[in-house]
């Protein structure tokens, strides 16, 4: 690939973010943050329009700095876009009589969800064209579509703000009307009772954005005269409502980082008071799912790795749980999915997805067999309880992502469809690479590493280093159109799949979190080593890249090794992690104590302040570096990063490159539909090649 110096344009003053000091206070330790103001615009205080008169300063300098890689970025977007077969098809499910399945719309960003009654050959049923139904908006997300058991009616989600905050309407798809029923400030996550007439759903607080009560709603009644069934008092738990694989039974679940409830009526009776399934026990969870007049339950109770129990219909407490998956201190039991005659779960070992297959009749089991280095094996939509027949997903870093339909009874295993890449991609071209990095302290951390092939290891070629690290969110190989622009251009591209992630088991997450967060900076900076040891790269070719929490790790990883990286991406970056945890106010806030910790505890307070982005800026030297941000983003607000760029710039030592990106009318997720984000993924593209002196 053709390498030139990227011409910057020079002369341009970045913007200055104005300073207006304000104390603030903790355990007799004072924080200057002289930065606080740019919340304004998310308080709704005075300074609001000048908040966002300096947003658009910034993307102004962007703009102008980035102006030589326009031609760039067209190319970039352009050519994902082409690998992309815009009229295209998901597999149908099968249930209640009916194939379900979305379709797209050549040159059209979003989905028509569809179905077919009976058989495939039947004549098609459009539920839901939204592309017409996102026509005019600048953001557009319809989810949560539940039909009612007489399928008849349909209840979905949208989000026109992308704040996450849904309203949930009703349709009936016999006459195409769609009810007056209009249910705001939702999850949508829909639930039908077996009446036809009952929605149960999430309600969240507008101000913090928490999930906080269940509400039941009666078609064609007045929304805000909705029932609470359930309000939960604990500000550090999520909650939801699903209803069991066997459809007899709704449930609310209750959950917290490290502790769980759930609650249940019979579907048949929605006007009974729920009731509690097994009351919350400290520092257990556990989930539930229903066939064959029983219950399974997955459950971390004395089984750090989790293991599945039954138990009676009528004899729900633990007391009365049976072990039948047993725990396994080197497997992760991390979900499981029924059907009338077998149970898969999707289990984890040594840092890889296998599907285990258990006969409910006899206990026979045995597991699918997956040959790749490094890959991703997922159980699907099985809508289907009787069925003999598990659908999953299987992908890899060079396996475009598929889907199979495996016969539990035969073994047989049938792909009935794989992502399809237009133009020149073949699999044969690209090589993936499993590796372990040997952490500070001695523990192996697995990279996943894919490259084109030819790439050299001379410590001469580009590579990107990503990984996430938190929540237990485990990063696996997955195949991605979008990064062939970047292989085909002689970059490297890894995983680090870094402790705070659950790759290797829930101890795996736990040496990640709260007191030992530090150790999923760490790891990543051994990853990183361990790619310019083995001359993957060197630091004037190294890249990386993470978002949200993952961004935080970005942060981190720049204070404490500047020098390693030529240049970072920092998407929606949760970067001031003290001040953000200690205000309630904020959305996610009080949920996420059992991650980070709570502030008003000072070993909390000081551990957090001893990594936080935002608390650590020095005056030294600091790599390139992009940091994008969404005005209404809710899960990690716009001026969390917007305030990091601006004591950057005032406390950086060096010439490198800084930018601030903020896309106005979007959210954490950035922009909606299909073709939006590849504008977005092209322009952090070319922040890298333009870094690495790539121009085409």
């Amino acid at each position: 690939m053709k390498q030139t110096s990227y011409n910057w344009p020079a002369h341009i003053a970045p913007p200055v973010c104005e300073i207006k000091p304000k104390e603030l206070i903790a355990h007799g330790d004072t924080r200057t943050d002289n930065y606080y103001w740019l919340n304004d615009f998310f308080k709704k205080g005075p300074d609001s329009t000048k908040v966002v008169d300096y947003l658009v300063a910034e993307n102004k300098y962007y703009d102008t700095m980035m102006s030589g890689t326009k031609a760039l970025q067209e190319k970039l977007y352009l050519e994902m876009k082409a690998r992309i077969k815009e009229k295209d098809e998901s597999v149908p499910f099968f249930k209640q009589g009916y194939f379900y399945y979305s379709r797209q719309v050549e040159g059209k960003d979003y989905f028509v969800y569809c179905r077919k009654k009976g058989t495939l050959g039947a004549p098609e049923e459009v539920l839901l064209d939204v592309n017409a139904m996102a026509e005019g908006h600048n953001y557009f997300s319809a989810t949560g579509f539940a039909i009612s058991p007489d399928n008849n009616l349909l209840a979905y989600g949208i989000d026109m703000l992308s704040r996450r905050e849904y309203t949930i309407y009703i349709k009936n798809l016999q006459t195409g009307e769609i009810y007056k029923d209009a249910i705001t400030d939702t999850e949508a996550d829909p639930v039908w009772a077996n009446d036809n007439k009952t929605i149960f759903y999430t309600a969240k607080n507008p101000v913090t954005l928490l999930s906080e009560k269940i509400k039941k709603h009666e078609l064609e009644t007045d929304a805000m005269q909705d029932k609470i069934v359930y309000e939960e008092k604990d500000p550090s738990n999520y909650i939801g409502v699903s209803k069991t694989k066997s459809d007899k039974y709704i449930l609310i679940t209750s959950q917290a980082t490290l502790s769980s409830e759930i609650k249940w009526i019979n579907a048949d009776k929605p006007g009974d008071a729920f009731a509690v399934f097994q009351p919350r026990m400290k520092e257990v969870l556990y989930d539930v799912d229903h066939a064959n007049n029983q219950f399974y339950i997955r459950t971390n109770l004395h089984a750090k790795n989790f293991k599945i129990v039954t138990c009676p219909e009528d004899k729900k407490d633990t007391s009365n749980w049976k072990d039948m998956v047993p725990h396994s201190d080197s497997i992760l039991v991390q979900n499981f999915e029924l059907f009338k005659n077998f149970m898969t779960v999707s289990e984890r070992i040594n840092g890889l997805t296998q599907l285990h297959i258990i006969s409910l009749k006899d206990n026979a089991s045995h597991y699918l067999a997956f040959d790749e280095p490094a890959y991703t094996a997922s159980i699907g939509t099985n809508a289907d309880y009787n069925t003999d027949v598990l659908r999953f997903n299987y992908t890899s870093l060079t396996t475009p992502a598929s889907v199979y339909d495996y016969n539990m009874v035969s073994k047989e295993k049938k792909l009935m469809k794989q992502q399809e890449v237009l133009g020149d991609f073949k699999v044969g071209d690209y090589t993936t690479e499993r590796a372990f990095a040997t952490a500070k302290d001695g523990t192996k951390i697995p990279i996943s590493i894919v490259y084109k092939k030819g790439f050299n290891k001379d410590g001469n070629a580009p590579a990107l280093l990503y990984a996430y690290g938190s929540y237990g969110a485990s990063t696996d190989a997955a195949f991605n159109s979008i990064r062939l622009s970047l292989l085909n251009r002689g970059f490297a591209f890894a995983i680090a799949h870094i402790r705070g992630g659950q790759e290797m088991g829930r101890y795996w997450y736990e040496d990640g979190k709260m007191m030992k967060k530090k150790n999923t900076f760490t790891d990543f900076i051994d990853c990183a080593q361990w790619l310019l040891d083995n001359k993957y790269t060197s630091t004037k070719h190294l890249y990386i890249n993470g978002g949200s929490a993952g961004g935080l790790l970005m942060g981190a990883v720049v204070n404490m090794r500047p020098d390693l990286w030529n240049g970072v991406i920092a998407a929606v970056p949760f970067v001031d992690v003290v001040t953000t945890m200690s205000d309630p106010s904020i959305p996610l806030t009080t949920n996420e104590y059992d991650e980070w910790g709570n502030p008003a505890n000072k070993e909390s307070y000081d551990y957090m302040k001893s990594y936080s982005p935002y608390d650590n800026v020095e005056k030294k030297a600091y790599p390139n570096m992009l940091v994008t941000t969404g005005l209404h983003d809710s899960q990690v607000q716009y001026f969390e990063p917007a305030k990091w760029v601006a004591k950057l710039r005032a406390m950086k030592t060096d010439s490198n490159k800084l930018f601030l990106y903020t896309n106005m009318d979007a959210g954490h997720g950035g922009a909606s539909g299909r073709f939006k984000p590849l504008k977005d993924k092209a322009r952090e593209y070319a922040f890298f090649l333009a870094l690495e002196g790539i121009n085409e």
